[in-house]
């Protein structure tokens, strides 16, 4: 239940979540399997129109699955995001649509392993992996992709083969783990501004999707402030925010006081213009809604708190 205000819907199992249903006859698939149409309002408008007032679900590695996106969107979840997929991941996928859960699933071409790789697998009879799978009659309209990049290169051939299947792109700023900063992604990215804002405007330019991007908390509000202005003149469409610095452990008490200061000087500012997403430690209906109050932010976005308690 939402604690002291308001029911979400009964959540389904998570296999029923995936039984094969009958996409809507009213909702035009795209190319016949479940691509979205994008309607005449701007891009920006889109992304205020997914993110203003949202709840959103964070993207997490090994857990932001079809299962747990489904999951959460049973229960009344706004937004769901992918876990992170690295760009050239995807790339050496092929997009299928899966008959049988009625799915877009995206999987590493056989191609992709070497001689020895493909011998094995073929000897053990393994299908080769999925590393996307969408659902779109649960998805539509509110799933967004978050890719794991560090060159624009590289980010646009990967959103290019998703975008059509997704209502948004979001670029990792603030994972810190080895290897995403090693190969200058995630928190790398946080140094690294003029990349970062390529990035951004590459994809602005070539994607009819929003384009977003989550970063962390840099070592004080103006540089934070800085970065985020930065990102949206560059295009982002929203910016989320996680109230830690690469460095604290997660079992750290996010740094909410100064994740509030920060938000609350952008939102004052007329440089900002799109969706701000507030994330971090928010484990009650009271917390979300407080913290919203507080810093003024457009919405809140859950990881840790989702997976201990998916009905919040």
């Amino acid at each position: 239940v939402k604690h002291n205000c308001y029911l979400r819907s009964p959540a389904k199992t998570m296999s029923a979540c995936l039984e094969p249903t009958s996409i809507n006859s009213n909702e035009t698939p795209l190319n016949g399997n479940g691509r979205h149409s994008h309607s005449e309002l701007t891009i920006q408008e889109r992304a205020n129109k997914l993110f203003q007032d949202a709840e959103i679900l964070a993207p997490m590695v090994r857990a932001s699955s079809t299962q747990l996106r489904s999951l959460a969107l049973s229960y009344g979840c706004d937004l769901v995001y992918s876990e992170e997929i690295v760009d050239r991941s995807i790339i050496t996928t092929e997009r299928v649509y899966n008959e049988e859960l009625q799915t877009i699933d995206y999987r590493k071409k056989m191609e992709s392993f070497s001689a020895k790789q493909q011998r094995r697998m073929k000897a053990k009879n393994e299908p080769v992996p999925t590393i996307l799978r969408i659902a779109p009659s649960i998805e539509r309209n509110k799933l967004i992709y978050q890719m794991g990049t560090g060159e624009a290169s590289l980010a646009l051939p990967s959103a290019l083969m998703v975008h059509n299947d997704v209502d948004g792109i979001d670029i990792n700023m603030g994972c810190p783990k080895k290897f995403s900063v090693s190969g200058g992604m995630g928190a790398a990215l946080l140094q690294d501004l003029p990349r970062a804002c390529n990035i951004i405007s590459t994809l602005r330019k070539n994607l009819h999707v929003p384009v977003s991007c989550k970063i962390r908390l840099i070592k004080d509000t103006k540089t934070t402030v800085d970065f985020v202005t930065a990102l949206v003149k560059a295009g982002a469409n929203a910016v989320a925010i996680h109230g830690r610095e690469v460095g604290d452990e997660s079992q750290m008490p996010a740094k909410l006081d100064r994740l509030v200061d920060v938000v609350q000087t952008l939102k004052s500012s007329s440089a900002i213009d799109v969706p701000i997403i507030i994330n971090g430690d928010l484990y009650t209906r009271n917390d979300m809604v407080n913290i919203r109050k507080r810093s003024g932010a457009d919405a809140v976005m859950l990881a840790r708190p989702a997976l201990y308690n998916t009905s919040i």
